[in-house]
């Protein structure tokens, strides 16, 4: 049973009961018009799913009077009603209807893409046994980019992997059969994503070579099959290629040698892909090369590499991850949270039309609890879009389970008050705030080599969530998850009960056993799983949480300590600058206060610190036995997955428990109220 490991939400199940015969009637016939690459995996897909879902064989034609019709605006624009024409025509190119009218079901898409994107749209409401007959859907994405970062190494291994090795590259080679490549578009088109990079943003020796003729051709092979899916492939690049490549002397990207270097490279990659999408670009961060040698800044490397691109379309997206990592965290006037928004806002309305500025979700890096970054939105006249990390490299790394679509929802959520009340994230990134040329959402992928793709099978909710978050933010992280469970494991009453309230409460549970109230960190350096208390990733420099015999927390105060809190807008500026008004989940990011400060909810913080770990280890042990009481109802791979996975779980909430309360206990000398075991 281990290919439903494999399937993931595409299980395509079988349907029973009084469904089956009126899903069979519909699709004994598919008009199916048009003869693309996309039309050709659409028609792949349909004969898989009714096949397995309803046990018979569509007849594929083009009878305009079958009783499913599928195809883009021009090609059945004769069969359409004035209202319909014009409600398609004012979509974005993405965009379909899914409508049921005079007995005949009609998906109906602005281009080829749109309609693949209907047509999986289709088959997940048949999945979730929803009926047909009344369908009059209107669908089209909040957000422009839909992509994905893959941290792919050739060699196979991948940067923060938690899931095997990568499905790309074994060995130092691209891989040679790349049929697991096409399911990966598969999965990736029936959520919604429209963009992928294929390798690692740390691009290192051969890595660099990617963009010349020694790869370019297998390249040209992935971005193929991508491209059947809508999905358009970019590159991560090292900005020193020049000297890698070619051995120029220089890498400045305001020398004419080097902007005509990149021009003509540019050239010979679209001569091999001309639906490149272009550079994904980290530069001058953790002794990445970048202008700041040549004494330039991020408006002129990306800039450069811009206007290469700019004939063909292409883009650039320019990573905002940028800090000193050698930095004294010592030093008061030091602090890394300030390093995105001090590096760029500065440079607004100084990059090209066709560059992007990717923005991490926080301004530490992929905490399970941190504010908001300011700089998302705060550059009005330079697009920008946002970064999550779907592999949770600091969220238990596909060993703890963590439901991370709750985390993003907030996220999006949060109002900025940039421009005023109402002014969110997920407006922002959305392109409704700034006039943004092009907008969206990035995250770095969960998947690999490994048979379930995720590691922990249950991980799999949380690639599935992106994809629908990024095309509709006002999905609820509820409604998300009931998707995906009926979908993976078929309708099945208990179990999905259950497996929702695991989901729904995993996010909680792993902050209640790690870093509490925002203060972040406490991971064994490098590896960023398990507690180090004291740990730093540069570890000369102290710790993160600046905890000392009197209290904890970092002091990003105006008055007092970095003045972090001044690049937030008003009002969020004064409530984080405050402790008495500053969320309790965020105190300790903001503020250094004493363990017996009293938090919103009438405990101190020692108390928190104490109840939340011990409470986040019980937890877990719930969680185990809400997995074991569904072992009749999954089959034995999956079951076995996650009982060994909540296992390891459990072992890590202990080794968090007992270090973390041991650690506050020795540091405050003040003993927990409940007089529970602390060693």
């Amino acid at each position: 049973m281990k290919e439903k490991m494999y399937h993931m939400w595409l299980q395509y199940n079988s349907i029973d009961g009084p469904d089956l015969q009126a899903y069979q009637k519909l699709f004994e016939e598919v008009a199916l018009m048009g003869s693309s690459s996309i039309m050709e995996v659409i028609k792949e897909e349909l004969n898989i799913a009714i096949k397995n879902m309803l046990h018979i064989s569509p007849k594929i034609t083009t009878n305009q009077k079958a009783k499913i019709v599928i195809g883009n605006i021009n090609q059945l624009n004769e069969l359409l009603e004035n209202k319909k024409k014009q409600e398609i025509e004012s979509m974005s190119n993405e965009g379909y209807l899914l409508y049921f009218f005079e007995e005949q079901l009609y998906v109906v898409g602005k281009t080829d893409q749109a309609v693949l994107y209907g047509t999986f749209h289709l088959l997940r409401l048949i999945q979730l046994r929803r009926t047909l007959n009344t369908l009059n859907i209107s669908e089209q994405p909040t957000n422009q980019l839909r992509m994905l970062n893959q941290w792919d190494n050739l060699d196979g291994s991948i940067e923060r992997g938690y899931s095997g090795n990568s499905i790309f590259y074994e060995a130092g080679k691209i891989v040679r059969d790349k049929s697991r490549l096409k399911d990966y578009a598969r999965f990736l088109a029936s959520i919604g994503i429209n963009a992928i990079s294929i390798n690692n943003v740390n691009v290192w020796e051969e890595e660099t070579f990617f963009i010349t003729e020694k790869y370019l051709p297998e390249i040209k092979e992935i971005s193929d099959i991508f491209h059947s899916y809508g999905v358009q492939l970019f590159l991560s690049i090292n900005f020193a290629s020049p000297i890698a490549i070619d051995h120029l002397e220089t890498a400045d990207p305001l020398q004419p040698e080097v902007m005509q270097w990149w021009s003509n490279k540019v050239k010979e990659i679209y001569d091999y892909i001309p639906t490149f999408g272009g550079f994904v670009v980290k530069a001058d961060s953790e002794h990445r090369p970048g202008p700041f040698t040549y004494d330039r800044d991020h408006a002129d490397g990306a800039n450069m590499l811009a206007e290469a691109l700019a004939p063909y379309d292409g883009k650039v997206i320019w990573r905002c991850f940028v800090y000193n990592c050698v930095q004294d965290w010592r030093d008061r006037n030091t602090d890394r949270a300030r390093a995105a928004y001090d590096h760029f806002k500065p440079l607004d309305g100084r990059f090209h039309p066709n560059v992007i500025l990717q923005i991490k979700n926080g301004p530490m890096d992929f905490q399970v609890r941190e504010p908001v970054s300011p700089l998302i939105g705060a550059m009005e006249k330079t697009n920008q879009m946002i970064e999550f990390q779907v592999a949770q490299e600091y969220t238990g790394q596909q060993k703890d389970l963590c439901y991370l679509i709750p985390q993003w929802k907030e996220v999006l959520e949060f109002d900025t008050h940039i421009k005023g009340v109402g002014t969110t994230i997920e407006k922002i990134v959305a392109g409704n705030i700034h006039p943004y040329r092009y907008s969206g959402i990035a995250a770095v992928s969960n998947i690999g080599n490994d048979q379930n793709w995720t590691g922990h099978t249950l991980a799999q909710a949380n690639l599935y969530g992106y994809g629908r978050l990024t095309w509709n933010p006002s999905l609820g992280s509820e409604e998300i998850a009931k998707e995906w469970i009926i979908q993976t494991f078929g309708k099945n009453a208990n179990l999905e009960s259950v497996i929702l309230e695991m989901l729904l409460e995993s996010w909680e549970i792993y902050e209640n056993y790690t870093a509490p109230l925002g203060v972040g960190w406490m991971v064994t350096p490098g590896i960023h799983y398990g507690p180090n208390i004291d740990g730093y990733e540069y570890s000369r420099w102290g710790t993160y949480h600046f905890a000392d015999r009197d209290g904890i927390g970092v002091d990003r105060t105006k008055e007092t300590g970095t003045g972090y809190t001044e690049q937030y807008a008003e009002p969020n500026k004064s409530v984080y600058n405050s402790p008495t008004t500053c969320p309790d989940d965020l105190l300790l990011f903001f503020h250094h206060v004493p363990y017996k400060y009293t938090l919103k909810n009438g405990k101190t913080v020692i108390q928190h610190i104490y109840d939340t770990h011990f409470k986040g280890l019980e937890q877990v042990k719930e969680l185990r036995k809400k997995w074991n009481s569904l072992e009749s109802e999954i089959d034995d791979a999956r079951f076995e997955n996650v009982r060994e996975r909540l296992a390891l779980q459990e072992d890590n909430a202990r080794e968090w428990c007992d270090q973390i309360n041991t650690y506050f206990y020795r540091k405050s000398g003040i003993q927990d109220q409940h007089q529970r075991t602390i060693y």
